[in-house]
């Protein structure tokens, strides 16, 4: 009952992803329709009920374009979890600000970036030609298209491709 369901806006967009029992209930309620049952049924006593994988709302929601929040998970995602001043691509990741922040750097997307713990520490809190250290990538906001926002999810819901492509 909680694995992850697609939820479509009345124009097809991808607008959230809610759980199986979040997703029953809005088609019980009659908020929202099937699009796709890709996960059999679900048994009660009186009646089998679809176990929805993609829903679509009845009625169209106003809402603004979702940006992508700057977090340390996003900053690592952004940046495929590799260091981004040598390159290695193990877990230990930390973030660092490219110019540092007693410096006049800010946290924004533009000014971080993923490294390890030993290039970090080796650039301390100097710039990075200061410490004749460079970037493998230029940083910069992710996209907030839907293939970023939902596109983790297609590894184990391919029949979300379809609706999450197009945007």
């Amino acid at each position: 009952m909680y694995e992850p369901v697609l939820v479509l806006n009345a124009n097809f967009e991808p607008i959230n992803i809610c759980t199986t029992r979040r997703a029953v209930g809005l088609l019980l309620a009659g908020k929202a329709g099937m699009v796709v049952n890709g996960r059999g049924y679900i048994h009660t006593i009186r009646e089998l009920i679809p176990r929805p994988s993609v829903i679509r709302l009845e009625l169209q929601i106003h809402r603004p374009r979702a940006h992508v929040k700057l977090t340390r998970r996003e900053v690592f995602r952004r940046d495929n979890y590799t260091c981004q001043y040598c390159g290695r691509h193990d877990g230990g990741l930390t973030v660092d600000h490219v110019i540092p922040r007693h410096l006049g750097g800010e946290h924004i997307w533009t000014n971080v970036v993923a490294a390890c713990p030993h290039c970090n520490h080796r650039k301390g809190g100097r710039k990075t030609d200061e410490a004749h250290m460079n970037l493998l990538r230029l940083p910069k906001e992710p996209p907030a298209n839907a293939m970023y926002i939902y596109g983790r999810h297609l590894t184990s819901n391919n029949e979300w491709e379809q609706f999450i492509s197009g945007w």
